[in-house]
């Protein structure tokens, strides 16, 4: 009688300790795993507040009657809503831009519907609404949905300055 109680226990901590081992492992593995994700984690863009835009766009508080840009490179801001269907085409090509221009162009988005003080300073009635804004000079703004080439032809000739190849 003892030793086959001895031999349940035995084997039922042999059970446990390997499947904590087996365990051990697997959260080894999804450490590992994780990092490297974090390490390809895509650059999304940044969604903007009235008091974000205010310390890293213009803020037109302080300098109302002229465009005076705080940010340290030049940017571009999404105006959307989420349930419009245009704007939900040019999101997927926005986290491109941001991902492509990492360190040359902050990528900004502002919600209409939940910034709707920022929406009436720029007169926002229809969107999408994208918004270029070089480090000097006054921003531009192109209505509407646009192709992908258009975007980034804008970013680099208008906010980057490159020349276009012929």
């Amino acid at each position: 009688m003892r030793i086959s109680r001895f031999l349940s226990i035995f084997l039922l901590s042999t059970i446990f300790l390997g499947c904590s081992n087996i365990q051990g492992k697997q959260e080894k593995n999804a450490i590992g795993e994780k990092s490297k994700t974090e390490a390809n984690k895509s650059i999304a863009p940044e969604h903007l507040t009235y008091e974000t835009f205010l310390k890293k766009v213009w803020n037109f508080e302080k300098h109302p009657k002229e465009w005076v840009y705080e940010g340290t490179e030049p940017c571009v801001i999404d105006f959307y809503a989420d349930w419009c269907g245009p704007c939900k085409r040019v999101a997927p090509i926005m986290e491109e831009m941001a991902n492509k221009y990492k360190g040359k162009v902050k990528i900004y988005k502002i919600n209409v519907d939940k910034e709707q003080k920022l929406a009436a300073v720029f007169q926002i009635r229809s969107i999408p609404a994208v918004l270029f804004s070089p480090m000097k000079g006054k921003p531009m703004m192109q209505v509407g949905l646009l192709p992908k080439n258009s975007y980034i032809n804008i970013i680099n000739t208008q906010l980057l300055h490159v020349k276009e190849k012929k």
